[in-house]
C-alpha cells in the first residue's frame, strides 16, 4: 500500500511539474515555413558551396601556376649560369633560348591550366545552382 501511495504521489508531482512548465505554451502547431524561404536558403547554400568549390579550384590553379613558374625560373637560372660559364661558345646562347622557351611554355601551360580550372569552377558553380 505504501508503494502504491508513493507511486501515486510521484505521478501527481510529475504531472504538476509538466503542467506548470507548459502553462504559457501555445496550443497550436508552429507555422510552416514558406516554400520560398526554404528555396532561398537552398539556393544560398548551393551558391556558397559553388563559390567555395570555385575558390578551391582557383587556389589549386594558382598553386600549379606558381610551381610551374618557379620550376621554369629555376631552369632558366640554371641555363643562364651554364651559359655564363661557357660564354665563348655559341651553344650557350642556344641553351638560354631553350631555357626561355621552356619557361615561356611552362608559363603558357600554367595559364591554360588556370583558365581551365576557372572554367571548371564556373561549370561546377552553375551545376550546384541547379
Amino acid at each position: 500500500m505504501t508503494k502504491l501511495l508513493a507511486l501515486l504521489a510521484a505521478t501527481f508531482f510529475t504531472a504538476s511539474a509538466f503542467a506548470a512548465a507548459h502553462v504559457g505554451a501555445p496550443m497550436t502547431a508552429p507555422a510552416a515555413k514558406p516554400a520560398a524561404t526554404a528555396a532561398a536558403k537552398t539556393e544560398m547554400k548551393a551558391d556558397a558551396k559553388a563559390e567555395e568549390k570555385a575558390a578551391k579550384a582557383q587556389a589549386a590553379a594558382d598553386k600549379k601556376k606558381a610551381r610551374a613558374e618557379a620550376k621554369a625560373a629555376k631552369k632558366a637560372a640554371a641555363a643562364q649560369k651554364k651559359s655564363e660559364k661557357a660564354a665563348a661558345s655559341a651553344g650557350a646562347d642556344k641553351k638560354i633560348a631553350n631555357a626561355e622557351a621552356t619557361k615561356d611554355k611552362a608559363v603558357a601551360t600554367a595559364n591554360a591550366k588556370e583558365v581551365k580550372a576557372e572554367v571548371k569552377a564556373d561549370v561546377k558553380k552553375e551545376a550546384a545552382k541547379k
